[in-house]
């Protein structure tokens, strides 16, 4: 076999037609060897010494090497733990910048580099059988004439999806394209995304990762896919077409079939940890090829990881290495794989340079001078469980951010619960307590009810506690309890009552999402009343109780949601770009120009700082004045003068809201109901009128005359 110096970059196995390179960085290692394997006899192995090193990167190029190609690495190298060096040569490890993986770890003994009950003893035994492969793939993929949509913040709605679960069961999808890229991309797929008025899929993680040794002995698999091992690779689990590098094609058509029908794609990523655990986790790839690089370690005793995940490890963004590898792969999935954007898991972690929670760190500051990533959307988890690791509108200003108060809030709000209302009032409004002082805009709060981590939408107003007896954890994990939602019968009913009272509080949570300023982000099935029967934490369930079950699809309920998307599309006043001033609006030729949003008590009075706690607090009446919004554009609205008046009531009873006086408006049309969904759009009062607006419900009025 012929073997060339190389080069040293890019890292990884690069193609160019008549062969591949190889680069795989590490500054402790003393020698290491590519491992190639053939296809048909897996337990072929060759080995090709990297004999050229620049900066600590080995590499060698292979005439005659092409895609489909599976390959790995053996480090050769110090064995001390207690010093942080994890250098095994009997450990098969797979290359930290494989753009294709082949395989599962199949949990044996061998993939673990400690003795079995002395963590500091090393273990001899060959892993490569029991490892997945790295693969070499094809570069090449014609994309046509794809192009970004790049939709403005302010126009995106966003859903949360998983690949496999949102189309496990979707009619229409073949059976072999189930579960895949490929269904995503499918007809049927995009027709519901399309017709849900969805700008933006952000799917969650699609990176390579591992079932846990855990799960895998439960009977279980890691099913939400927080588990990572490989930052370039397309897990090839959601691959109809094939292993060896077909999921990276495949993975292309997706995007290119939903960027064709106007839609965006952002990835759920985990840079934050990976799927090698703690001491005691397996040895896969970062841990031995530069342990002391890839992981923070900890300052008292090196053998140990430094966990602000709660996952084992943290990522070592302090070293250039782990930094370059992050930036990497950013630059990779934009660049080669047409993303739109990312949303960074437990993004916290990735701005503690030393202790404390650094929102001007090194990871920001590349980011902010990336001419690729700093230029698609980012948006940050602003959490993780290290402390001081709440940081909710703490990121830097080019970052938006998953607005945990808001969820917080709108649930308390309809809930019932006393003294929300001033908060509520803040987060529908845009949060400009957490955003406006650094220069950013509304569409920084990226607004949810519900995610994949807790209940659904259906399950948040039907269960009072979590039942999660399936994960095999005594029903200890997820979210300790959901509090009483007064809805009677927990679960499964036949009492129309309650039926009635769940089907409102989905509605309440839907207008209300949909009709806050910000980016509102729905949770994939949450339009269809999709049921996990009360488990809150669903990672490790990859079956029908975490799958969407469109055969028993709530048409109703997907029918109102289409409808107030629409509704926010088409009224730019509910997708303002800047924050509302309390300010009178000089729109039209009127004596006394009237705010662009005033709030007031049910009995028509203005809100004043004691009403904010008073004990009506369950409820009160928003004016938005669309006077003066001019937007032009493929998402713009149509009108630019809609005004409205909305009327909240989260009491448990019916109550009366006086209409504004005439210099609002002199006549409203009734467009939205909660309560009454099907209502006659045609019902329209008079400028002081008084309106019942039913327990538990919301109503919106738009001026007419």
């Amino acid at each position: 076999m012929q073997v060339w110096p190389g080069e040293r970059y890019p890292l990884g196995a690069t193609y160019d037609g008549m062969g591949t390179n190889f680069a795989i960085f590490s500054e402790v290692a003393e020698k290491i060897e590519l491992c190639l394997f053939d296809e048909w006899d897996v337990g072929h192995e060759r080995r090709v010494e990297l004999r050229e090193v620049d900066a600590y990167v080995w590499h060698a190029y292979i005439p005659g090497i092409g895609p489909g190609q599976r390959y790995g690495y053996r480090v050769h190298g110090p064995y001390d733990p207690a010093n942080g060096l994890r250098c095994n040569p009997a450990k098969l490890l797979i290359d930290p910048y494989a753009k294709a993986i082949d395989g599962d770890v199949r949990w044996d003994p061998a993939v673990y580099d400690y003795t079995h009950g002395d963590p500091d003893r090393i273990n001899t035994d060959d892993s490569a059988p029991y490892m997945p492969k790295s693969v070499v793939v094809n570069p090449y993929f014609d994309w046509g004439n794809d192009a970004p949509p790049r939709i403005p913040y302010h126009h995106s709605v966003i859903y949360e999806a998983h690949v496999r679960g949102l189309t496990m069961r979707l009619p229409g999808i073949p059976e072999e394209l189930r579960g895949t890229y490929a269904g995503i991309a499918s007809p049927p797929m995009i027709e519901h995304l399309t017709r849900l008025g969805i700008t933006a899929i952000e799917l969650m993680p699609v990176h390579q990762f591992v079932n846990d040794h855990r799960l895998t002995d439960l009977g279980l698999r890691n099913y939400w896919g927080y588990n990572t091992i490989g930052f370039f690779a397309p897990h090839h689990a959601y691959s109809a077409l094939g292993h060896l590098g077909q999921q990276v094609q495949e993975f292309r058509g997706m995007v290119k079939a939903l960027h064709a029908a106007g839609i965006e794609v952002i990835l759920d990523v985990v840079y934050n940890h990976t799927a090698e655990g703690n001491h005691l986790g397996p040895t896969l790839s970062f841990k031995g090829v530069d342990n002391p690089s890839y992981y923070r370690l900890s300052e008292e005793d090196r053998r140990y990881y430094v966990d602000y995940t709660g996952t084992g490890n943290s990522l070592n963004v302090r070293s250039p290495h782990s930094l370059q590898l992050i930036m990497d792969s950013l630059r990779y999935w934009v660049t080669e794989m047409h993303v739109d954007g990312f949303r960074f898991d437990l993004a916290a972690t990735l701005a503690r340079e030393f202790y404390e929670v650094d929102r001007l760190s090194t990871f920001f500051e590349v980011v902010q001078q990336d001419p690729v990533v700093s230029r698609v959307k980012l948006i940050a988890e602003p959490w993780d469980v290290g402390p001081g690791g709440y940081q909710v509108g703490n990121f830097p200003p080019q970052w938006t951010e998953w607005n945990g108060k808001y969820r917080d809030t709108v649930r308390d709000f309809w809930r019932g619960e006393p003294a929300t209302l001033a908060e509520f009032a803040s987060r529908i409004s845009g949060s400009a307590d957490l955003y406006q002082d650094d220069g950013r805009r509304p569409f920084h709060s990226i607004n949810f009810v519900t995610c994949h981590d807790g209940f659904t939408l259906n399950d948040l107003v039907s269960y009072n506690d979590k039942h999660n007896e399936a994960n095999g954890e005594d029903n200890r994990d997820g979210e300790s309890h959901n509090r009483s939602w007064n809805c009677g019968v927990e679960g499964d009913t036949d009492d129309p009552g309650v039926l009635g009272l769940r089907a409102r509080q989905r509605r309440n949570f839907i207008a209300t999402l949909l009709l806050s300023q910000g980016v509102p982000m729905i949770g994939h099935g949450d339009e269809l009343g999709r049921t996990q029967r009360g488990n809150n934490n669903a990672y490790c369930q990859d079956s029908e109780l975490a799958w969407v079950d469109w055969d028993n699809a709530d048409t109703e309920l997907l029918d109102f949601t289409r409808r107030l998307v629409e509704f926010r599309r088409q009224h730019q006043v509910f997708q303002r770009r800047r924050f509302f001033s309390g300010l009178p609006v000089h729109g039209r030729e009127v004596d006394e120009p009237l705010p662009d949003l005033a709030w007031y008590t049910p009995d028509g009075r203005e809100m004043t700082g004691e009403d904010w706690g008073n004990d009506f607090g369950r409820s009160v009446a928003l004016f938005v004045n669309g006077e003066g919004i001019r937007e032009r554009g493929q998402y713009g609205q149509r009108h630019h003068d809609d005004s409205f008046w909305l009327c909240f009531n989260a009491h448990d009873a019916p109550l009366d809201f006086a209409l504004p006086p005439a210099e609002f408006g002199h006549r409203w049309e009734l467009v939205i109901s909660t309560a009454e969904p099907d209502q006659d759009k045609g019902t329209t009062v008079e400028a002081g009128d008084t309106l019942c607006v039913p327990d538990r419900s919301l109503v919106v009025l738009e001026r007419v005359a």
